[in-house]
């Protein structure tokens, strides 16, 4: 093979062809061309291929490594095993399953499969569903399937408490009943595999003498199931590569073991290491910023990631007043960017929980002069989650019962036994009598028996209640009873899984999010919040052209690049998170995970905090995330030093007057005001300000007031001391000021 158009570390780990090998291949450095580039040179030096077995985690990644491999040597690839860690074991588990006394042509469960199967367990051991969430227990067995452990092995690791012993019942009653329905669930693929193989050495001996040469890309995400299968397979042969960065180890909450590839030398002692340093991707100071950050953590095998590329631009940082000057910011800059000619598609949005894209989100579809295409990837837009979308269902049935969809949505929401051949009927009545579906719950058809008529009139009582809560409490208060009511919230608090945990935040950044609107709208009703978000989820007149924004967790970016990367909430107890701040492991973690993102970028990376956030209904004054601290600062660009210009040219007892105006919570609507001053009194700003030199405005200047951000000259109208100013803001629209008064400057091009 040609090999000439590697660097010399990809050349030297495609040519290593014998033994364990262990490929650290820093973000960015070209792991995937170096790894095809071995399975192809293995065939070359004739490996048949079927005895190649190249393992990953994403159908998507082992479909882009079969491609790549057959374009080197041709169609004999299709012989190899590449493939996702799953979809080897069903494979193997077609052909011998029968020998665990399982038919091959069992059925694999999704998550919604195991929970119905968990349900009917549940109601067989007579367990209250609401005492153990289904949801909580899969979450259980599939950790406890993780780390290999049978339903007696996870009872004897647990508090031994009565709630354990009947989780350890059900896990026993779910397997018993999965066998009987021959069905395996995602976890036992692996699970089974090791099974048969530990039952079963011929099987095992079979696998081992076919797969001379084992492969695994990112290596860092096994778990110990994965782990133990690679190391069944290759204990003779030794011939295991590995490919993978511990610095890009960030899963470790859904069972990635770090400790896999940092242990990998005391596994295999005669591994060869190779290291990848050279990125493709990342300018110069991106990856010197990124180098200096993940130095800090002591858990890990050192390497220094470096280009041949330019320095590039320094890395930006923000600090807002609150998160809506924090967003307001970013999309400034991502329309300066876009009027330079860079496409939305190259432009990334990344932040720690999913809870930060609300305000992001509204942000982007209220900037004035026009809105700026964007979706969200690795978990539905904020509006648009189910949990979301059930209290708005709610908000609208009340607002307007003729609503059959909504109503539809939520009668049996949180479950109250109202089951769909109820509803049915209740439609049909409402159909036969040309009523709304609302009407039926108080004239309900002759055909219902008792308990479904209780149910419903319970559900009519709630909603009737809600009826005139509506008009009697203001807007806030009103989706507080709403959600209290209702037990939307309380349905997930009683749950003990990660899934409820979201869910229990999203729906307390909803209540944020309700307190904020009704404060900068205090005349507002529950018909006016709904206009207001039905406009900000609503994306059918965007058009495609140019493609999105990207917006997305840190978790979700692993793995992409975008020309020009944000990072949002850089701030201590957001990221790194409140979990991480008094446990090592998980800080570092997080600090993975900062790494992660910061080398998603590839020319240009912003990183942006807020002096007070309000997540999760909760208003928090965080401290500078300490990953900001760890960049040099001979890196950085501090783009909020600009805002200081407002006082270069002010007197001092005026430049007083608007001493704190950051520090206070603006909200679209406020009036301009300066604490402490009144208009036309004799020590005014503006009479101090009489006579002193003002910068020339005109129309289309680009400026920064001190209070609501960025925004652009509109008009100037009149001169000397009664002249007025009027600003086009991004998500504000026009004010006018007293140009006198106004605390803005000027903003150069570049700034």
């Amino acid at each position: 093979m040609d090999l000439t158009s590697l660097n010399p570390q990809q050349r030297l780990a495609a040519e290593t062809l014998e033994g364990p090998v262990l490929i650290l291949a820093g973000a960015g450095s070209g792991k995937t061309r170096a790894l095809t580039s071995r399975a192809a040179n293995l065939m070359d030096h004739g490996v048949p291929p079927w005895r190649i077995l190249c393992l990953t985690f994403t159908n998507k990644a082992a479909r882009e490594m079969k491609n790549r491999i057959i374009a080197l040597v041709g169609d004999a690839a299709e012989d190899a095993w590449i493939s996702t860690f799953h979809s080897t074991c069903a494979r193997i588990l077609r052909r011998d399953i029968e020998k665990l006394g399982y038919a091959r042509s069992f059925s694999i469960y999704d998550e919604d499969e195991q929970l119905s199967v968990l349900k009917d367990v549940l109601k067989a051991l007579n367990i209250d569903d609401k005492f153990l969430p289904p949801k909580e227990i899969r979450a259980r067995i599939s950790d406890s399937k993780n780390r290999l452990w049978s339903p007696d092995e996870w009872f004897s690791k647990s508090e031994r408490d009565f709630r354990a012993q009947k989780i350890h019942d059900a896990f026993v009653a779910y397997e018993a009943r999965l066998k009987e329905l021959n069905a395996l669930d995602f976890d036992d693929l692996l699970l089974k595999a090791l099974q048969l193989f530990a039952e079963h050495p011929p099987v095992l001996q079979s696998y081992r003498e076919r797969f001379q040469y084992v492969m695994v890309d990112e290596y860092q995400d096994t778990n110990y199931a994965q782990y133990m299968l690679v190391k069944l397979l290759t204990a003779e042969s030794r011939n295991l590569c590995v490919v993978g960065d511990d610095d890009q180890s960030i899963y470790g909450w859904r069972g990635a073991d770090i400790r896999n590839i940092l242990d990998f030398e005391k596994d295999y002692p005669e591994t060869v290491v190779i290291k990848l340093e050279q990125n493709y991707r990342s300018t110069a100071n991106i990856l010197d910023a990124a180098n200096q950050v993940i130095a800090h953590n002591a858990d890990r095998k050192e390497k220094r990631l470096w280009t041949e590329s330019e320095a590039g631009e320094p890395i930006s940082v923000f600090c807002a007043d609150n998160e809506r000057g924090e967003a307001g910011w970013l999309v400034s800059r991502i329309k300066q960017f876009h009027k330079a000619g860079l496409p939305y598609s190259k432009i990334a949005v990344l932040y720690r929980v999913n809870a930060q894209s609300r305000v992001l989100e509204e942000m982007l579809m209220s900037a004035v002069d026009s809105k700026i295409p964007y979706r969200v990837f690795g978990g539905p837009r904020f509006y648009e989650r189910r949990e979301i979308r059930d209290i708005v269902a709610y908000m609208r049935v009340v607002e307007n019962p003729s609503d059959d969809i909504a109503l539809t949505r939520i009668i049996n929401v949180p479950k109250r036994a109202i089951g769909d051949s109820t509803v049915q009927e209740l439609s049909r009545h409402a159909r036969a009598n040309g009523l709304p579906l609302y009407s039926a719950l108080s004239d309900m058809p002759e055909s219902l028996s008792s308990r479904p008529r209780k149910c419903v009139a319970e559900f009519q009582s709630l909603m009737n209640q809600l009826l005139v809560l509506k008009e009697t409490l203001p807007l806030a208060e009103f989706t507080e009873e709403l959600i209290r009511l209702t037990g939307l919230l309380a349905q997930y608090e009683k749950e003990d899984t990660d899934e409820a945990k979201t869910r229990t935040e999203n729906i307390r950044e909803f209540i944020g999010a309700v307190h904020e609107f009704a404060a900068a709208n205090p005349e507002a009703k529950l018909a006016d919040y709904l206009e207001n978000i039905s406009l900000v989820t609503d994306l059918d007149s965007l058009s495609e052209e140019g493609g999105y924004v990207t917006l997305m967790t840190l978790h979700s970016a692993k793995g992409l690049e975008f020309d020009t990367v944000f990072i949002t909430g850089m701030e201590e107890g957001l990221f790194p998170s409140n979990r991480s701040l008094q446990d090592d492991q998980r800080l570092e973690e997080e600090r993975r995970l900062c790494y992660v993102g910061m080398t998603r970028a590839k020319r240009r990376l912003l990183l942006s905090r807020a002096h007070q956030r309000t997540i999760y209904n909760t208003p928090n004054f965080n401290a500078p995330s300490r990953f900001l601290d760890e960049i040099p600062k001979r890196l950085i660009r501090d783009e909020s030093a600009v805002r200081e210009r407002v006082f270069r040219d002010m007197p001092k007892p005026a430049r007083s007057q608007y001493a704190g105006f950051n520090k206070s919570l603006i909200r679209p609507g406020d009036p301009l005001s300066i604490p402490g001053v009144q208009r036309g009194f004799a020590g005014s700003p503006a009479r101090q300000l009489a006579g002193a030199a003002k910068p020339q405005f005109k129309k289309g200047d680009r400026v920064i007031h001190r209070k609501f951000g960025e925004g652009t000259v509109a008009d100037v109208i009149g001169e000397g001391a009664g002249a007025r100013i009027l600003i086009e803001f991004i998500a504000l629209g026009v004010k006018e000021f007293a140009l006198s008064l106004a605390p803005i400057a000027k903003l150069e091009d570049d700034a």
